[in-house]
């Protein structure tokens, strides 16, 4: 102990050692020694050497510490100790390497290094590496820090999770394939969540953080782990957006969740999750003085939001998550943070972006955002604002595309926006008092500033995009160029522009506009063939040797003077499709043509522009190319060139078989539109079929019914005709036949008179169960009232109601048949009656008419019996019912009471957890404190302890007890 000692206060006898050997026999001492302490004081020691002898520890200690892990599971310390040890051979974060001192002593000198370069980071990252592979060499190694973490105890749970963050940092694809595969490994991850101690949980978002990276398996398990509700729920806890860092860390979890995993936004889709992001955006009027944290914050929630309706997703998931979010209303959410003050420029430029994202292709969507209006008077429109923004030089680059963005968005698939626009250009529509967008597109479209050139030469291109209708509508527009000068279309001006010799993004951005105007409308083409100058200009730019900068140029005036031949109707006789190709043959070359179309393809922001929607640029002078028109390229470069190299023979042909398959197609028309008649009418011949087949089955089942009704009928008949005949031949068989009286049979009383017998016997027995159950209910009613003071249990009530039901059933099962016997009493006096009037009474006749007084005395006194029973259950019926109720009020009383025991209950348990940390924070610092003295002590410095401060405090009191005596 005392070598320990030595080794922690930095002292030893003699010359000192090594930290190689100083850690050699530590190792050793961790191995060989058969105490817990002394295994424990030497782990300990490692841990203190670990930052500072890292390479050292790391080869030699790492196996030792494995088996600490391994064997000692019943000590929290040891395995603490040994777990931080680990953590800092194999961490390679800044932060931990600033602390530590890199090279080993030499010639008894330290050099200490606070900051390390570039190289000593480099090194120290390659030796986390090597740690981190030499210990997942062995998966169980990961699996055993995986069953640690199944430990509540602070100083071993923390630790471990911090270790397996600094594995999945250096190698993340081994260890995520081992945790994969580990029996419940992604669970007990998640249950650090959960996790009351704010540090641990806030570990454990880290690491699920590096779990979850470029792992779509993993991903799906935590999503299916409640992650996202619980994610959402530690969002809402920490403040949203006016969170700290811990809501980041959950945003980035979320984000590597939902990015590029098909399956886990639609599960997030499908659950109640898009309408929980809506109170993240909820921003007060007073938008001054940001936190850098909230704008982070809500950067990431723009992000999430951007993930879930992201174009490179599929279109029916997309549309889906479009449609929620303006159910929930999240998009005018985000429509209000597009309109308000003072909210920070990159909120504002990711704002725009997101809401483009959230209205690309969606009607319902994009018509909302089109009659939204800014807080201004008089109030503008949303988009007329934004294009304000775009074609002003003086806003911000980013701002600006994404303003851009946000216009072709709108337009995406919506030609009743496209429509909207265009008509803003109209004469007839034009308003002199007010700012209409196509003023502010034409106003950016013929200014100074090349970048708004470009933007509004795109935007209105868009306008444009697969609508011939509305390219048709743009030849109308006349623009007023200068004073006493006559006006000119939009489309001349645009070329007259372009022959000026402008910059080259604002040249670029006319020639994708004249591309995308005249593309597939004939019309169009020829009102810019009517212009004498425009081929010759095009003519002469394609032939030019020109330099790098002016390819670009030359490809789009090449692909503009192609389109003019592709989708030319020769109705110009000077500008027809053979004649152009002459022109080319002679002019420039049919070859040299071709090639300069291809420089198009060939630049590299070509390439760029062409891998997705939003325009993305470093800078403006690199804003060159539209990622729509690079279809248009894609689509038209093909055809463009066969359309230059064909003869005109060969276009004869084509046309002649074009015309061939055109009747063709005609005559394949008629005939699918002949048997899609037929077989509609097939169809409904076939229903017809049915609904009568159904028709005649219930015919065919009515009658049958029908029969057998009658067959019935028949049988009554022949049964009364024979009885009849059998009365009739009563009387000639003699008045003295003493086996009929009044019509009524003797075996019909005898039964009569035993049914009556055993009713009254069943009602005797009925009365003396009754009389008991009024006892039973008179007992209970007491006990009831003792059970609502004392909230006992209610079986014997349950019992006693069972019973009740019971008895009523026997009652009306009684009254039934009593009814039934009264019914067939009647039916006998009628047909005795029916009898006396035809045949002559016998000399019993008054005997059994005694009889049937006796019988009705009886049924009467029985019916009486019967009614006072009714009676009686429905007094019990009362009586059960205030029962039940005095039944409910106890229940409840029982609950409300149960409810508090169990609050009280998770108040101790929460109060003794929080004194259980207290208490384990006190032994660390006294542990602390305790080791200080020790130290201090070896240096030979004097401490006082507690006991002798307070040995120190009674002297001192009884030398003043003696003076004062």
């Amino acid at each position: 102990m005392n070598f320990l000692r030595g080794v922690i206060a930095g002292q030893a006898a003699g010359p000192q050692p090594t930290g190689a050997d100083t850690i050699q026999k530590l190792c050793d001492r961790v191995a060989s020694s058969t105490l817990l302490e002394d295994r424990r004081d030497a782990v300990r020691a490692l841990k203190s050497l670990s930052k500072k002898y890292r390479l050292e520890v790391g080869t030699q200690a790492m196996d030792h510490l494995i088996n600490i892990l391994q064997t000692d599971r019943s000590d929290s310390e040891i395995l603490g100790y040994a777990l931080d040890t680990l953590y800092n051979i194999i961490c390679n974060d800044e932060e931990e390497e600033q602390d530590a001192v890199t090279p080993l002593p030499v010639s008894g000198k330290h050099k200490n290094v606070s900051a390390p370069d570039e190289n000593a980071q480099k090194q120290a990252d390659d030796l986390g590496v090597q740690f981190t592979d030499t210990f997942i060499q062995d998966p169980e190694h990961v699996t055993l820090i995986l069953s640690l973490l199944e430990e509540f105890d602070f100083h071993v749970r923390w630790p471990g999770v911090k270790l397996l963050t600094a594995l999945l940092k250096n190698q993340c694809t081994q260890v995520q394939g081992v945790i994969l595969v580990s029996p419940m490994g992604v669970s007990r991850l998640m249950d650090l969540l959960a996790d009351s101690r704010e540090v641990i949980r806030n570990d454990g978002l880290l690491l699920l953080q590096q779990l979850t990276k470029s792992n779509a398996a993993i991903q799906k398990i935590v999503a299916f782990e409640s992650a996202f509700e619980r994610l959402l729920d530690i969002i809402t806890e920490e403040g949203s957006s006016d969170g700290g860092i811990v809501v980041e860390d959950c945003l980035l979890l979320l984000l590597n969740l939902l990015r590029n995993n098909s399956s886990n936004q639609n599960f997030f889709k499908e659950g109640p999750y898009i309408q929980k992001m809506k109170p993240w955006f909820e921003v007060g009027d007073d938008n001054s003085g940001w936190s850098a944290q909230k704008v982070t914050n809500l950067h990431l929630m723009l992000q999430l939001v951007r993930v879930m309706v992201s174009p490179v997703n599929s279109p029916g998931a997309t549309a889906s998550c479009q449609k929620s979010m303006y159910q929930c209303g999240l998009l005018q959410q985000l429509c209000t943070i597009l309109m308000a003050t003072g909210v920070p420029a990159d909120i504002l430029t990711e704002t725009i972006n997101t809401v483009s994202e959230v209205i690309r292709g969606s009607q319902v969507n994009q018509d909302y955002f089109a009659s939204v209006n800014a807080p201004s008077n008089p109030p503008r429109p949303a988009i007329v604002v934004l294009l304000m923004s775009m074609v002003n030089e003086r806003q911000p680059f980013v701002l600006r595309c994404a303003v851009l963005y946000c216009f072709q968005c709108f337009l995406y698939k919506n030609q009743k926006g496209q429509g909207e626009i265009v008509a803003t250009l109209l004469p007839s529509t034009i308003d002199a008092n007010s700012i209409s967008a196509g003023q502010l597109l034409c106003g950016g479209l013929f200014s100074a500033d090349s970048l708004s050139n470009w933007c509004a030469a795109v935007a209105l291109a868009h306008a444009l995009q697969d609508n011939l209708t509305q390219k048709e509508q743009l030849l109308r527009v006349q623009l007023a160029t200068s004073l006493g000068k006559p006006p000119v279309s939009l489309l001349q001006q645009c070329t007259n522009i372009l022959s000026q010799g402008s910059k080259v993004q604002t040249r670029v951005g006319l020639l994708m506009l004249l591309c995308t105007w005249i593309s597939n409308c004939p019309i169009a083409v020829t009102h810019f063939l009517h212009n004498q100058e425009n081929v010759p200009f095009l003519t002469a730019q394609i032939s030019e040797n020109l330099g790098e900068d002016e390819r670009l140029v030359q490809g789009l005036c090449a692909l503009l003077l192609g389109i003019c031949i592709y989708y030319n109707d020769n109705s110009l006789e000077n500008y027809t499709k053979d004649k152009l190709k002459q022109l080319i043959e002679k002019r420039i070359g049919k070859e040299n043509f071709v090639e300069k179309l291809c420089f198009i393809t060939k630049h590299e922001l070509y390439s760029r522009a062409a891998q997705k929607p939003q325009p993305v640029f470093p800078s403006p002078e690199q804003m060159l190319f539209d990622h729509e028109f690079t279809k248009l390229v894609k689509e038209l470069e093909g055809v463009i060139t066969k359309a230059v190299h064909k003869s005109s023979e060969d276009e004869k042909k084509e046309e002649e078989v074009k015309k061939t398959i055109e009747q063709h197609d005609n005559i394949v028309t008629q005939y699918k539109e002949l048997i899609r008649e037929q077989d509609a009418q097939i169809k409904e011949l076939k229903e017809q079929l049915g609904s009568m087949s159904s028709q005649n089955e219930q015919t065919q089942a009515t009658l049958m019914q029908q029969l057998s009704q009658i067959q019935q009928h028949k049988d009554q008949y022949n049964i009364l005709k024979l009885k009849l005949g059998k009365e009739n031949q009563s009387p000639s068989n003699g008045q003295g036949d003493g086996s009929q009286v009044n019509g009524l049979q003797t075996e019909e009383l005898t039964q009569l008179r035993e049914e009556v017998e055993e009713l009254l016997k069943q009602q005797t027995l009925l009365q003396t169960q009754l009389g008991d159950k009024d006892a039973l209910i008179n007992s209970l009613k007491s006990e009831a009232a003792q059970t609502a003071e004392g909230s006992a249990g209610g079986s014997e009530n349950t019992e006693l109601l069972t019973e009740l039901e019971a008895l009523r059933s026997q009652v009306q099962s009684q009254a039934s048949e009593i009814n039934q016997l009264k019914t067939e009493r009647q039916e006998l006096v009628r047909r005795a009656e029916a009898a006396s009037s035809d045949t002559v009474p016998s000399s019993d006749s008054s005997v059994d008419t005694d009889k049937v007084a006796e019988l009705e005395s009886r049924l009467a006194a029985l019916t009486t019996e019967t009614e006072r029973l009714k009676g009686e259950n429905k007094g019990l019926s009362e009586s059960q019912a205030d029962l039940e109720q005095q039944l409910a009020s106890a229940t409840s009383t029982v609950a409300i009471l149960q409810t508090e025991k169990e609050k009280l209950q998770t108040d101790v348990q929460e109060s003794k957890k929080e004194q259980d940390d207290l208490l384990m924070l006190l032994a660390d610092q006294d542990q602390k404190i305790h080791s200080l003295k020790q130290r201090l002590k070896g240096l030979g410095e004097t401490v006082e302890d507690e006991d002798d401060l307070d040995a120190r405090d009674e002297d001192e009191e009884e030398e003043d007890d003696e003076e004062e005596d």
